[in-house]
């Protein structure tokens, strides 16, 4: 059963979402020939200022 995690800074409205796990559950499926039943997705939304890149954190950018 693949479980996938995304994790992303910033928001995603819900037409993203459907269409990044639409992708995913695709590529699993024709790839890994995983059933797309089984697998599950989870995004996982952050603010900025919980990220930091070269010392810096996002929402200071």
């Amino acid at each position: 059963m693949p479980y996938v995690n995304i994790r992303i800074a910033g928001i995603l409205n819900r037409e993203q979402k459907a269409r990044i796990a639409e992708e995913i559950t695709d590529t699993l499926e024709r790839i890994a020939h995983k059933p797309k039943s089984y697998t599950y997705i989870a995004f996982d939304e952050l603010p900025d200022e919980n990220w930091a890149i070269a010392g810096k954190l996002l929402d200071e950018e």
